[in-house]
């Protein structure tokens, strides 16, 4: 690739690279509780619901369940030859920040407020999105606001943290 194809790579909506057979790819997706923006899918409780349960073997069945239904939903854009929004094999997703403040308006998505549980139920979200497969990814988990985003949200790309 060009440099200049190297960057336009780095948006969310990549452009394809046709002397190179790339096809265009759009990278906003997430699944924190199921693969709810691409049509019919299984919904399930938001993760600090899950959390709630401190067992980090349900979550990666939950998510395991989630990482499938992604697959499939994929396989059956590909074969369409669909590659829009939230029809991608990446997902930003799991949210790893650490809630501070109740009244934060996205503390659902979050693993709560204890760092150690967060860890262990980030790690079994992203084991259950990529699978077990030693030379292939099931889908491509990317964690979600691993710095420096817990609110307040009207000043988030303004505060100096």
């Amino acid at each position: 690739m060009t440099l200049k194809e190297k960057v336009s790579q780095l948006v969310y909506n990549a452009p394809a690279i046709k002397r190179l057979g790339i096809p265009a790819y759009n990278w906003w997706n997430e699944v924190l509780h199921g693969v709810a923006h691409n049509g019919i899918a299984t919904v399930f409780p938001e993760p600090i619901g899950l959390t709630a349960t401190w067992d980090t073997s349900l979550l990666y069945k939950v998510v395991t369940i989630i990482s499938d239904e992604a697959r499939a939903k994929y396989n059956k854009a590909i074969k369409r030859n669909q590659r829009k929004i939230y029809q991608g094999l990446t997902f930003w997703s799991p949210n790893i920040d650490i809630i501070r403040d109740p009244r934060w308006g996205r503390g659902m998505e979050t693993y709560g407020e204890d760092p150690c549980l967060t860890r262990e139920m980030g790690e079994q979200f992203v084991k259950g999105m990529q699978g077990d497969n030693p030379k292939y990814l099931k889908t491509d988990a990317t964690l979600k606001h691993i710095a420096v985003y817990n609110g307040p949200e009207s000043a988030r790309h303004t505060v100096d943290v």
